[in-house]
């Protein structure tokens, strides 16, 4: 059923290609102007265009704001859209560190059952839309709009009117279950993809400037067997075959082990990734060739542009300025955006049209859960008023779990939860592409509290209950495994740091001075965290015995690091709303992981 949904929904052989290979052309004598939709706001905000992909910015880098020289919560046209991004980052000193490294995983089995309402089983997709792998890269109309060196540690981003244009990119991969991509989170009902990202900031330093028409533009292409964005990838030109995958955008099986490669040759920065277990490789190049663009701060155009990383090295202070994670080399899930249902109610159908002439629309879309991870019985979040911005029913964190938002506006900035959508009933269901009927899927009645605040923002989500987390047990998913990062030499980062930014995402956390920013969050019965395990010879590799994961202890965990503790507190220094551990050694290839078990 998912390969039969895929050719549906997709533009059919190089249908895709050919669009993007026309947009390369239209863009090589200069500025391009806009489509009226695109992807000049990643959070789906922007009060001069439409948004492709109105996901509120789930998917997206979270940005901070600067007032008085101190960071704070960044809000974007009065819309809170900070999320919860616990993270490893990975430190060297080692030139190439920062640009060049591979890695090896195996990505998750789900159960043969299908999701409960009640938890007692779960997929992947429902704990998290996206991991990822992240780093920092040049982009001199970017933040702080300054020129940028690539690949080179002469470049600064702690703070500084001199610090380098830089943006952030995420090779994201999508779990599979719930289609479509643009407006949910899968390519396909059974089978993962992947794609390289990359998220700018149109501001000055200290936000002195910012222009709120395309404040977050997004550089996205699926990653392809052909190399071939399957849809324009530039935040201008940006429409429905950007996220529809193709015949030759990678599908990944659960239980496929793979090889992830990211380097920075002269071409453009490069993400590939090759399944070992099928044989089949996918590949993406963020070039002007392939239809990258930066954008103008001015007018919100682009140029084509040629993307490099930012940095030679991996060491502790080579960040991102304008970013709530510190950036660096990060390996990263993207949690918060996930409710499972026993029904749904308010019923919100979802449609767009683009100047290019496609089109999507989807009728049956709601806005709110019903029992299940609201608890038995009860009704949740929404639904919203776009016109007035009124929501019914808007919760928050309490110190003992949700309770009421002090504000019933959704464009209030309020760190609040005003709706559960979108949501999808469980099953098949059919949406219009480009003005064909098209099959698409949820694998439960879900909730990804994406369309008017972006997150789980009371905290009663699958991501915060302990036991919807891989556990051994056939009733949830096999661990999301990983091995390395490596260096380009073979050898292993030296030291790591743990990160999350989900303090931010906390209305009880004053990010000024910590207090209150909390992981777990307060009121919440869990917070995920890594760990590592024995290495199965599956994942074999000759230069370490153990893997990294993430959620809760599996049956062969041997190391949680303190389990929440090991996010340690809130950096205050530089921004309360994200916590982070001591600098300290990287054991994946230490003691116990040093040799064959």
């Amino acid at each position: 059923m998912g390969i039969a949904m895929v050719c549906q929904l997709s533009l059919t052989g190089t249908a895709g290609a050919a669009t993007a290979a026309t947009a390369a052309k239209t863009v090589a004598t200069g500025a391009v102007a806009p489509n009226a939709a695109n992807e000049l706001d990643c959070n789906g905000w922007s009060e001069a265009y439409g948004t492709v992909r109105k996901l509120a910015g789930a998917t997206c880098v979270d940005p901070v704001t600067v007032k008085n020289g101190k960071r704070f919560r960044f809000e974007d046209n009065g819309h809170y859209i900070g999320h919860d991004e616990p993270s490893v980052k990975f430190i060297s000193s080692t030139p190439g560190s920062g640009n060049t490294m591979s890695y090896l995983t195996k990505m998750p089995v789900d159960p043969r059952q299908s999701p409960t309402a009640s938890g007692s089983v779960t997929n992947y997709g429902q704990l998290s839309i996206a991991p990822w792998f992240g780093l920092p890269m040049c982009d001199p109309k970017s933040y702080p709009q300054n020129a940028c060196s690539p690949d080179s540690d002469t470049n600064t981003g702690l703070g500084a009117p001199t610090d380098a244009g830089s943006a952030f990119m995420e090779l994201q991969f999508y779990p599979p279950g719930y289609t479509p991509f643009v407006d949910s989170e899968s390519c396909s009902a059974t089978k993962w993809c992947a794609a390289l990202t990359i998220d700018s900031l149109a501001c000055t330093f200290g936000f002195a400037t910012c222009n709120n028409n395309c404040i977050e533009p997004v550089n996205f292409a699926f990653l392809q067997t052909n190399g071939v964005p399957a849809g324009p990838p530039s935040p201008q030109l940006t429409d429905v075959s950007t996220f529809t995958p193709n015949g030759h955008t990678l599908m990944i099986n659960g239980g496929d082990t793979l090889s992830v490669s990211i380097s920075d040759p002269p071409q453009g920065f490069t993400t590939t990734v090759r399944d070992l277990t099928t044989h089949q490789t996918g590949t993406m190049t963020a070039s002007a060739a392939n239809g990258f663009m930066n954008t103008n701060i001015a007018d919100c155009t682009g140029n084509p542009f040629t993307f490099h990383a930012e940095y030679s090295t991996a060491k502790q202070q080579n960040q991102v300025p304008w970013a709530a994670l510190e950036g660096g080399v990060l390996m990263q899930q993207e949690i918060g955006h996930s409710e499972v249902c026993s029904s749904l109610t308010n019923k919100d159908p979802f449609s767009a049209s683009f100047s290019d002439g496609q089109s999507y629309s989807d009728p049956n879309v709601f806005d709110t859960c019903v029992g299940g991870s609201e608890g038995p019985g009860q009704t949740g979040e929404g639904p919203c008023d776009p016109t007035t911005g009124i929501c019914q029913n808007a919760s928050t964190e309490g110190p003992n779990g949700p309770v009421a938002c002090p504000t019933n506006n959704f464009t209030s900035g309020a760190n609040c939860e005003f709706a559960d959508g979108y949501c999808f009933q469980k099953g098949a269901r059919t949406a219009m592409v480009n003005g064909v009927a098209t099959t698409e899927f949820s694998d439960a009645n879900q909730c990804f509290d994406t369309r008017f605040q972006n997150g789980d923002l009371d905290f009663d989500g699958l991501s915060y209950q302990g036991s919807a987390w891989p556990n051994g047990s056939r009733n949830h998913p096999s661990a999301y495994e990983y091995a390395g990062p490596f260096q380009a030499n073979g050898r292993p980062y030296p030291q790591i740091q743990f990160e999350t930014n989900v303090g931010a995402s906390e209305i009880l956390c004053d990010t000024a001075t910590g207090t209150g920013c909390t992981a777990p969050p307060q009121g919440s019965n869990f917070y995920p965290f890594w760990s590592l395990n024995p290495q199965r010879s599956a994942l074999g590799s000759h230069q370490t015995s153990c893997f990294w994961s993430f959620g809760n202890v599996l049956p062969r965990t041997f190391e949680t690091f303190g389990k929440d503790a090991q996010y340690g507190t809130p950096d205050v220094a530089r921004f309360g709303g994200t916590s982070t551990s001591a600098v300290q050694a990287n054991p994946e290839f230490t003691g116990v992981c040093a040799g064959p078990i």
